[in-house]
């Protein structure tokens, strides 16, 4: 069993402020803090710390300390840096504020992340090995059709279109290639190109096998084909909601992947299962502070669940 992230990898600058400024305005932090951090590295920590898939990232950063200690960071966490490349010029840095209920505004700097437009010969073998091949929007749309058509034939292709970008690059369509699409309801109006959620929804599901549409605090929509299901949120009281997202779509990663099944056979039932645990996830990430510093173990998931139930 495995999974390949192929995504962006950042440092986080991260200031923790009473609210966040408005145009023009300055205001004082309590703290800054910096820590690892990446759509893509964030996806590959919650990934591996889901228990039981090998996990491996592959992505870019640059010629400077702050990559090194990025690098280092994925390997304490076990997983394989042997498609993690290396190039001239900074790694990626997002400069995030915090405020005190827990909102964010986020700066992302790509740097290194906006190098590679497709795969190293390694690096495609390392895709091809995967069962389920996780990718966002922080790299290059191309990078991203690259890891897709690279995937074996029974991989699962999950992209987690965040930030917003165009689903087309020189003529080719990204979301055929997609098994499933993981957006925010932003996210999903964006790419629907669409004014209301539900039209965005009718709209986005006839374009790939399943739709994932998170919602916060509301939870999350399921899509499979004609079927709908609600998934509730877990009750959690939030610090930072920094690495929710990206904590829930690594769960989902990992729970497709240890499910054993093919993209061809997705149903309800199983997107169920992966976003419960992925809402389980992401519920006690928001309660710590940072991105990849606050995605929870397998035992913390299922511990917390039990308690929810009791």
């Amino acid at each position: 069993m495995s999974v390949v992230i192929v995504g962006s990898i950042n440092q986080d600058i991260v200031a923790r402020v009473n609210r966040i400024p408005r145009p023009g305005e300055t205001v004082l932090a309590s703290t800054l803090v910096r820590t690892g951090g990446g759509k893509g590295a964030n996806q590959a920590v919650a990934a591996r710390r889901a228990g039981g898939a090998s996990v491996a990232f592959v992505g870019a950063v640059g010629a400077d300390p702050d990559g090194e200690m990025l690098r280092e960071a994925l390997v304490t966490d076990d997983i394989d840096v042997s498609g993690l490349s290396q190039v001239d010029g900074p790694s990626g840095t997002a400069l995030i504020s915090v405020d005190a209920a827990a909102e964010n505004t986020i700066v992302v700097v790509p740097g290194a992340n906006a190098v590679p437009t497709s795969l190293t010969s390694a690096q495609r073998d390392l895709v091809n090995a995967a069962n389920v091949v996780l990718t966002q929007l922080e790299v290059p749309t191309s990078l991203v059709l690259d890891a897709s058509a690279a995937r074996h034939k029974q991989a699962w292709h999950l992209l987690n279109a965040a930030p917003s970008a165009p689903f087309v690059i020189d003529g080719a369509a990204l979301l055929p290639s997609v098994d499933v699409l993981i957006v925010n309801e932003h996210e999903a109006l964006d790419a629907a190109g669409v004014g209301d959620l539900d039209t965005a929804v009718t709209a986005l599901a006839t374009r790939v096998r399943a739709l994932v549409v998170t919602l916060g605090r509301h939870g999350s929509l399921v899509v499979c084909g004609d079927e709908r299901a609600d998934v509730p949120a877990f009750a959690a009281d939030p610090i930072d909601t920094t690495g929710a997202g990206d904590t829930f779509c690594g769960v989902f990663a990992a729970t497709l992947d240890a499910s054993g099944r093919s993209p061809a056979t997705v149903d309800i039932p199983l997107l169920l299962q992966a976003a419960r645990a992925g809402a389980a996830a992401a519920a006690l990430a928001v309660t710590r502070s940072g991105a990849q510093d606050a995605v929870p173990t397998a035992s913390e998931v299922l511990a917390f669940i039990e308690r929810t139930n009791a």
